[in-house]
């Protein structure tokens, strides 16, 4: 079925109307609270339509009025329009100062059209102004998760211990910290608290992610499948399993994982990397910058986005590209011998022989290490067929 177009009245024309429906200009016009207050009893109606052309309407009368200004943002939010509740989130900011209420529907708005990272940034101010405030605790906790930034996440909830310890996604979020940044043995503690209450999904996602660290991608599947089995749904549970499916080989049943957890989160970090190197490795070019792009968004400066970004580069041709983005890879993993590889080869590509000698010259050493080191075949797989560029593998 076509979907209806939704009308929106502008508000100098509603105002007209209104004129007209008063008895024209010989009539004086609502006023601002008389516009107000019909927004606010459309709004509570559910006519939210009808609210923001009213709440505009006041605006147009009195353009500092903040009431009108946030729940105009309010309106906007819940049609899903996030970036114009932001927007108008943030003009009440500028009128009225810092009100904590408004600046937290701001993140919520930034945080559900995927601005994950501006989202922090109002939510710090947040806890910062009302250290007390769980929801935005607990918000600025999941945020930083996606980002990566997992001691930041222990560093924020665990002063919060005694006043958190009973809610279950205090639980989860802080368990899925210690075991990305491989805190394991403290992880295990929340796992067991999860399972204490029965046998949740967030609980085997949780062993799954420790099995993961651990490099048991078997072990890590079968927990995985059943926190799949509970809750397909749950946030990064098919990125996870996309994950450990790709550590056993299974990389068609990776792919299809990790386009189950873009469809219900465009923006999961891992499934874009990876999904973008598969697309690369499958010649789909275009593609595969559209998922890295967006995965850059997330985390511009982890290794990983920008290896697979300058091996992207490499296969359109794009050499100078590619050199930008590989010299940050050797410069934050100098150890990642397959980054020093492809480094070379895109010197060779610009004509620069000796760059492109220098950094062949330290992947070879790089590979005598390892060989020294474990006496044997060297993998010489691409990451997209193993967990992740092992010196700058992306956290679980």
């Amino acid at each position: 079925m076509t979907p209806v177009p939704i009308f929106r009245l502008p508000a100098v024309l509603l105002l007209a109307l209104l004129a007209a429906s008063h008895g024209g200009a010989a009539q004086e016009l609502p006023d601002a609270d008389a516009l107000f207050a019909q927004a606010v009893a459309r709004h509570q109606a559910g006519d939210v339509i009808g609210a923001i052309e009213y709440y505009q309407a006041a605006l147009q009368k009195e353009p500092a009025r903040v009431d009108a200004r946030s729940n105009l943002g309010a309106a906007y939010a819940r049609l899903g329009r996030y970036d114009e509740a932001a927007e108008q989130y943030r003009q009440a900011l500028a009128q009225a100062g810092d009100q904590a209420a408004v600046r937290f529907n701001l993140a919520l708005a930034l945080f559900k059209s995927a601005r994950v990272s501006d989202a922090a940034t109002e939510l710090e101010r947040v806890v910062a102004a009302d250290p007390g405030n769980r929801a935005a605790v607990l918000l600025l906790a999941d945020c930083q998760l996606q980002l990566g930034r997992d001691a930041a996440v222990v560093e924020l909830l665990g002063p919060r211990e005694e006043a958190l310890k009973d809610d279950r996604l205090f639980i989860y979020l802080m368990g899925t910290a210690l075991v990305r940044a491989n805190d394991l043995q403290r992880g295990q503690g929340y796992i067991d608290r999860l399972f204490r209450e029965g046998d949740p999904a967030e609980a085997h996602l949780l062993m799954g992610a420790t099995h993961l660290r651990k490099n048991d991608y078997r072990s890590a599947v079968g927990e995985l499948e059943k926190a799949v089995a509970r809750n397909a749904d749950l946030p990064a549970v098919q990125s996870l399993l996309g994950r450990a499916l790709m550590g056993i080989g299974r990389r068609d049943d990776a792919k299809a994982a990790f386009e189950r957890e873009l469809a219900r989160n465009p923006n999961d970090f891992d499934s874009n990397l990876y999904l973008g190197l598969f697309l690369k490795d499958e010649g789909r070019l275009d593609e595969a910058h559209e998922h890295l792009k967006r995965a850059g968004r997330l985390r511009s400066q982890d290794p990983a986005v920008l290896y697979v970004l300058g091996s992207l580069h490499l296969a359109a041709g794009r050499a100078e590209d590619a050199r930008q983005a590989l010299e940050k890879v050797t410069a934050r993993a100098p150890t990642y011998r397959q980054a020093h590889v492809l480094l070379a080869t895109a010197y060779y590509r610009l004509k620069d022989q000796a760059q492109g000698d220098r950094h062949r010259d330290i992947a070879e050493k790089l590979r005598a290490d390892e060989q020294a080191r474990e006496p044997g075949p060297v993998d010489e797989l691409a990451p997209a067929y193993q967990a992740g560029p092992p010196a700058a593998r992306p956290q679980s």
